[in-house]
């Protein structure tokens, strides 16, 4: 797991030329099982990929955290909202809240667990976000996953097969 994870910024870096051309082309006619064969894709890669085995999103990015998201946790934590945000949390350039630290403070290093797993942010259950409804809109995104996501890498390269569209360059 360790080398494709270092692997991963340069695949992705490589096919990223293909996956931008890819993604155009899927948006000017996006198909209407889309979003079917995107969570059929997300289930199937799932089943292999163990998120505990890599954990890397959280050893190298920061969710957004959205209001309800630190209230949540603050209240697991037995925390005040504002005590919780100023120990963890900082505005990024896009003025969201973020982690101020990476690898996540959450993030139980021994084994890859998080310790807040069952209030953890809307951002951390939901990704890579590759079995989201109109899942056009977060071809970007997604493309950008799949810098530190394994399972978001895989996933593309599976959609470019399940899904070939005329002009692709492979």
């Amino acid at each position: 797991m360790e080398e494709l994870i270092k692997s991963l910024p340069q695949k992705a870096f490589e096919d990223k030329k293909e996956n931008v051309a890819y993604f155009k082309r899927l948006k000017k006619r996006i198909p209407k099982n889309l979003d079917y064969v995107m969570q059929d894709l997300h289930d199937q890669e799932f089943e292999r990929t163990d998120c505990l085995t890599c954990a890397n999103c959280c050893k190298t990015t920061s969710p957004m955290f959205f209001q309800k998201d630190i209230e949540r946790i603050a209240k697991h934590l037995k925390m005040k909202e504002q005590k919780f945000m100023d120990t963890y949390l900082e505005r990024d350039s896009d003025d969201c809240y973020v982690l101020k630290s990476a690898p996540c403070t959450f993030l139980d290093e021994r084994d890859n667990t998080c310790v807040i797993y069952d209030v953890r942010p809307k951002a951390c259950s939901e990704y890579p976000h590759t079995n989201r409804k109109k899942f056009f809109q977060l071809t970007d995104l997604t493309m950008k996953n799949a810098e530190i996501c394994p399972a978001a890498y895989h996933i593309i390269e599976a959609l470019k097969t399940a899904i070939p569209l005329a002009g692709k360059s492979r």
